[in-house]
């Protein structure tokens, strides 16, 4: 059944737009009519049966229904802290990083990060991750919508990120032995270097700030794929895959 973003989704029996763009692919693209049913979810969590009531051109209202049971959600809320790539890699990321259940995003800019603080300015202001995001919940079933924050520095992101803090170093980096996987936290936070790999100031800033070490064997991972496998690690020893 298709499902359909609705920030502010309305009780049961109430009437409602859905948003331009989730009302022009409804209508344009996947040309359902009225007397369709779809499912709706508001990125908070809620999620609901509806019935397509009207269509025009690019509005469509709809009546809300029951509600329905989303994908269950992590109880380990983590939070990708994930440097940004080059090209559209970063948006893989992103998607993947939201159907594998992650609680937020915040990108990185790290002392060896190659794309242009003010193209990633840009990516977050103008909403592209957030479509992404948005797109990846659709897909995959979760009912909430993880959060894309603002890029920032190491340093300013570490004071504000969950704890524990768990830091994807390669053994060459001279970071500090690996230590092993804590017991299921409530939250947690991930860090994920660039192509070139964090800076020994990077990982003494990280370190200070009490992040501790992960490795995931001898074999050098692409950035892109990096944290989607550490992801699927962590959340394996959680119990939660």
């Amino acid at each position: 059944m298709h499902r359909f973003h609705a920030p502010g989704l309305p009780g049961a029996g109430e009437t409602f737009e859905l948003p331009g763009e989730e009302a022009r692919h409804l209508s344009q693209v996947l040309r359902l009519g009225s007397g369709e049913t779809v499912r709706v979810f508001d990125g908070q969590g809620r999620e609901h049966l509806a019935e397509v009531l009207a269509v025009r051109k690019a509005r469509a209202t709809l009546l809300v229904g029951a509600p329905v049971v989303p994908a269950t959600e992590a109880r380990v809320r983590v939070t990708l802290v994930p440097a940004l790539l080059k090209g559209d890699r970063f948006d893989d990321v992103v998607r993947d990083a939201v159907m594998l259940g992650v609680w937020q995003i915040q990108p990185l800019v790290t002392r060896r990060t190659e794309v242009p603080i003010d193209r990633a300015a840009a990516a977050h202001e103008g909403g592209r991750w957030r479509r992404i995001a948005v797109a990846s919940a659709k897909q995959c079933g979760r009912a909430v919508v993880p959060v894309v924050l603002a890029p920032r520095s190491l340093q300013e992101a570490v004071e504000g990120l969950p704890r524990p803090m768990l830091l994807l170093a390669e053994p060459s980096a001279g970071a500090p032995a690996a230590a092993d996987v804590p017991p299921a936290p409530a939250a947690a936070s991930l860090l994920v270097g660039p192509e070139g790999g964090w800076s020994p100031e990077e990982i003494a800033v990280a370190s200070s700030a009490g992040a501790s070490c992960l490795r995931l064997g001898a074999r050098t991972l692409r950035a892109d794929s990096a944290p989607l496998v550490a992801l699927a690690v962590l959340l394996h020893e959680w119990d939660e895959l």
